[in-house]
């Protein structure tokens, strides 16, 4: 017994270093801006591209390892992102930083999965296995909100490169424990790996997120229509052809169950509308008020704190409360706390902003615990991987779409910047690219005109980041009605998903 528990700091290592690398760059950003010379274009994709490739990569990765073993598919996994890591703290330009963060989006696809299934080898009793989810969730909880924290005290000291150089010696680690620690977890029948199925989601992912995040950034263009087109294409096709395969990579059949669609609903809608507002808000911390990278992170401790502590709770609370209760009320204060963000101006006191962020964090640790348990719950043993990769699927889309979609709701509320005329005029154009261009551009000019410029940038960074909060809070509170509903009891109950999935030859 006490080799199991051991053996799950590994997998939580792993979820963690995915929690820190989704939200470090909300500090690094106006250093890499100003480094690298990037545009507010370039900004979002090198936040977004990690979690795009992840997204489309990670059902690909569930279902791999189910076939050559999770525990081999971590330990390679983690050595790539290594290897990764180092080349995107290297990197000399906008450009090759986005390639790089891509290539780290590939190797994270093999980690997200793979751990989450590892729990389900190691805890196959429910009650273990609940507490033993709940410290994992909680992890990668306090990952998603130290990073910024992170991230503030190495800039504090280092170049912006230093962030992510902090994960190689963490796989070490991963790889030397894990090696001796986890035993081998796959589909002792997995069948063949369909080649045409994976090209199939992963043009079908990418063609409607790169079709969303321009169409909301610049409008319907003919790449926006093309792209949305060709990925509703290959996303059709991919799953008639789940269908008709006898062993599919996924079986689609997994969302007959409405515990198992309430699940990957919530943590879409929760994370979308979570993470580009906490994104932001880091932002709004260095550029507004004026933090340094580490106050700016350490602002943000409150989330962390009560996530960590909150999803290990929420292990313990499914014991007594029933999961749909749990989930819906930490969907619930999540919504509650980003609605409270829609009021915020440039003179807002951190006291509000650290309520709210602690109300999150309640909300995220019990609500991406209780998820996972349930995900876990309803799913056969040997289908583990190809379920949690759709989870995980579902939280990286979030985690991508809203970065891309509330961020070009900052950025298209930001660019109606209105300048004084006069002597302000020259840099009207620069400043309306980013905030952090407006400050910049303030650098160049006398006192007075500075001055004008930066509460002008400042006030219309923040009214953007209020709208963005408004529609956070509109997705987190629908997301929690649907789930209420979704997981409601019936009469009759669903057939479980190891009954109404195929049964393989």
């Amino acid at each position: 017994m006490t080799r199991r528990w051991l053996a799950l700091a590994v997998p939580s290592l792993g979820i963690l270093l995915i929690g820190i690398d989704g939200t470090v760059l909300a500090v690094a950003t106006p250093f890499i801006s100003k480094s690298l010379g990037a545009t507010a274009t370039q900004v979002l994709w090198i936040g977004d591209i990690f979690s795009f490739v992840l997204a489309a990569l990670l059902v690909t990765m569930g279902s791999l390892g189910d076939r050559i073993g999770h525990k081999k598919l971590l330990l390679c996994g983690a050595t790539a992102f290594s290897f990764a890591s180092a080349a995107t703290a290297y990197a000399p330009s906008a450009e090759l930083l986005i390639g790089a963060r891509a290539l780290l989006g590939v190797a994270g696809a093999t980690l997200a999965p793979s751990t989450l299934a590892l729990i389900r080898g190691l805890f196959p009793e429910p009650r273990e296995r609940g507490v033993a989810i709940g410290i994992w969730a909680s992890v990668f909880s306090a990952g998603t909100a130290l990073g910024p924290v992170i991230a503030g005290l190495l800039l504090e000291h280092f170049w912006w490169g230093s962030v992510f150089l902090i994960n190689v010696p963490a796989i070490v680690i991963v790889v030397a424990a894990g090696s001796v620690l986890l035993p081998e977890h796959r589909n002792p029948g997995p069948g063949p790996w369909d080649l045409r199925s994976v090209a199939l989601s992963l043009i079908g992912v990418l063609g409607l997120v790169y079709a969303l995040k321009e169409g909301v950034a610049n409008g319907l263009r003919i790449d926006v229509a093309l792209a949305a087109g060709v990925g509703a294409v290959a996303l059709a096709r991919f799953a008639r052809r789940q269908l008709s395969l006898p062993v599919p990579l996924i079986d689609i059949r997994m969302f007959c169950d409405r515990a198992f669609s309430g699940v990957v609903v919530a943590n879409l809608l929760s994370v979308l509308g979570l993470s580009g507002v906490t994104f932001f808000l880091s932002q709004f911390f260095q550029l507004v008020d004026g933090y340094s990278p580490l106050a700016a992170g350490l602002a943000e401790l409150p989330a962390a704190l009560a996530a960590t502590v909150f999803g290990v709770l929420a292990g313990l609370a499914v014991r007594f409360w029933s999961p749909r209760t749990i989930l819906t009320a930490g969907l619930a204060l999540i919504g509650a706390a980003l609605a409270s963000l829609t009021s915020i101006t440039p003179s807002t006191t951190y006291p509000q902003l650290g309520v709210a962020l602690l109300v999150v964090g309640v909300g995220v640790g019990l609500a991406y615990t209780v998820s996972n348990d349930v995900l876990l719950a309803v799913v056969p043993a040997e289908r583990t991987g190809a379920a949690a990769g759709i989870s995980e699927t579902a939280c990286e889309l979030g985690m991508a779409l809203g970065i891309a979609v509330l961020g070009s709701i900052v950025a298209d509320v930001y660019r109606g910047l209105t300048i004084p005329p006069g002597s302000l005029d020259g840099v009207a154009v620069h400043a309306r690219d980013s905030l952090a261009a407006a400050r910049l551009a303030a650098e160049t000019l006398p006192q007075g005109p500075a001055h004008t410029l930066l509460t002008a940038a400042q006030a219309a960074f923040t009214d953007g980041l209020a709208t963005a909060a408004g529609v956070g809070a509109a997705l987190l509170l629908a997301s929690a009605a649907s789930v209420w509903l979704l997981l409601k009891p019936r009469a009759v109950p669903d057939s479980p998903v190891s009954q109404c999935m195929r049964t393989e030859p």
